[in-house]
């Protein structure tokens, strides 16, 4: 891939504005002296925002970190710069395992983290996808304004919190037996059509249409069936929320337009995943793996990065069984939208449908999905980098988004019919006190990133650490009363663990992002008010 730098000129005194553009040659890569030290481990810079830790040793690929010299100084103060170079170690690592603007330190493979592992001589990796299955975000449009709104933050947000199941533990929108589970795994979305939480339209604004082929129930255990069978339709605890925000900025009208988004509109944004089913799976698969397949955990740096070889009978289990918890996580986060609906349509005493509270979009994260993608492959016909590829073809990849969304540009024949023609929806929430951002697929996400780009801002402190750092209280009264933003909580020390000081600058995860042309900023939106467990 070539690279063509532009500068442009800026008032006297400032910096010179530079904006990377792309030019595709396969096999290409720019040669650079800058470098970044991060004690003790050292990044090569590419091009601009990207940086790579050089493949050696038993490093099966380079890994790539994608970030600005502001964010790779957060991001080296963690463990995720060892992380996402242990990741390179796994089996059918294609290209570069990499690490968008927003990366933290997660469970073996980083928040953040991109891996893309040869379907058939590969791996695939419980480790790499998380334990909340599909811990995804939804964006619903409505007609309403913000100065329809203003006066009555205080009692939405107390019908909200009243009406959403929320927290720790068991309640949801409904309790279901067995039967109801298998379903709901099995068809996802259509389930909740089926059952009146749902419209035809939702289907079609939501990512695969909310339903997972390959996905199977019997690969599911009963004990995370049990943890799971209280709790659909409920957002759970930690960083997920409900947060009703109005549109503050419109960066590109005619994608906005597309997108059915304008300024001062208000929309409303839920972020939670699988619950205690996704969680009991992902544990599930990785004692399995303990015990089946030791020989290929010892080759790996890290015991987390557990992975079932690619054509295994477990490996084929597990896909089974988390496609399932992808199918739980969206009728989740559809029935919580589904009582949204129902909520604004007694705060505002009008039908949800003369408030025009249609989906944007669902995008998952945490998954690991059977793509085709254009990779280089040696002599022996398997995936290797580009230096040493004979050619280049297309072949099925497990793209593994742990923390990362799934940007698609225009013309993507996965992209929703609605959205085909200016790119996939990207939501990306920032921190309770700050903007949050829509996005669309770039054009060179496909090229640079498997078609991935950043979820959110990113940690910069631990849980432990933030509620040493804030008191919950004191959050929720600075924000109401600086911000004009209303926060309820089952508990002071959730909303500490979110405080605004705990994430990096979403603005500037977001502009890697736009510049690198990976996703590209077309909205911004502000918190209203907000929902935790």
């Amino acid at each position: 891939m070539a690279v063509a730098v532009i500068w442009t000129e800026v008032a006297a005194g400032s910096r010179p504005e530079r904006r990377t553009s792309f030019i595709v040659e396969a096999g290409y890569r720019s040669m650079s002296n800058v470098t970044f030290d991060a004690d003790g481990i050292t990044l090569e810079q590419v091009r601009e925002y990207v940086w790579e830790i050089p493949q050696e040793g038993d490093m099966r690929a380079p890994a790539r970190v994608l970030a600005s010299e502001a964010l790779l100084e957060e991001i080296k103060e963690d463990k995720t710069l060892e992380q996402i170079t242990n990741t390179t170690h796994l089996p059918g690592m294609t290209t570069n395992a990499i690490c968008m603007p927003d990366g933290h330190q997660g469970y073996g493979f980083p928040v953040g983290g991109v891996g893309a592992l040869d379907a058939e001589h590969g791996c695939i990796s419980p480790g790499a996808v998380g334990y909340d299955i599909n811990c995804g975000v939804r964006m619903m449009r409505t007609n309403l304004t913000y100065d329809e709104l203003k006066g009555q933050e205080e009692e939405l947000v107390d019908a909200l919190f009243a009406n959403i199941p929320s927290g720790l533990g068991g309640g949801g929108v409904v309790e279901a037996g067995v039967d109801t589970v298998d379903e709901i795994l099995a068809r996802g979305v259509d389930w909740a059509l089926e059952n009146g939480h749902a419209v035809e339209d939702d289907l079609l604004h939501c990512e695969d249409e909310g339903m997972r082929e390959g996905a199977d129930p019997e690969k599911v255990s009963q004990k995370a069936k049990d943890r799971g069978k209280n709790q659909i339709g409920s957002l759970g605890s930690g960083n997920h929320f409900l947060e009703v925000q109005r549109v503050t900025d419109i960066f590109d009208t005619e994608v906005g337009e597309a997108f059915g988004l304008e300024e001062d509109q208000i929309v409303v944004l839920i972020h939670c995943g699988s619950r205690g089913l996704g969680h009991q799976t992902c544990n599930d698969y990785l004692r399995k793996i303990e015990q089946q397949h030791q020989g290929l955990l010892d080759q790996l740096p890290d015991k987390e990065l557990a992975a079932a070889p690619a054509g295994s009978q477990l490996a084929e289990d597990y896909y089974g069984a988390m496609n399932a918890a992808i199918n739980f996580a969206w009728v989740n986060r559809q029935l919580i939208m589904h009582r949204t609906r129902q909520v604004f349509e007694r705060v505002f005493d009008r039908s949800w449908e003369s408030m025009e509270m249609e989906l944007l979009y669902d995008v998952a994260h945490n998954i690991a999905k059977k793509e085709t993608h254009t990779v280089g492959v040696g002599p022996e016909g398997r995936p290797v980098r580009d230096g040493e590829a004979v050619e280049r073809e297309e072949r099925e990849l497990y793209v593994h988004r742990k923390g990362a969304t799934r940007a698609f540009p225009a013309g993507h024949p996965e992209v929703p019919k609605a959205y085909r023609d200016v790119g996939q929806p990207v939501i990306i929430p920032g921190s309770m006190g700050a903007g949050n951002y829509v996005l669309r697929g770039g054009e060179n996400s496909m090229d640079l990133t498997f078609g991935s780009t950043a979820h959110g801002a990113g940690r910069l402190m631990s849980r432990t650490q933030a509620k040493n750092e804030f008191w919950g209280g004191d959050v929720q009264d600075e924000l109401e009363e600086q911000e004009q933003i209303y926060v309820k909580a089952q508990s002071g020390a959730t909303v500490a663990e979110e405080a605004p000081g705990v994430y990096k600058d979403v603005d500037e995860v977001v502009r890697v992002s736009d510049e690198l042309g990976i996703g590209d900023k077309v909205a911004r939106t502000f918190p209203v008010c907000n929902i935790k467990g």
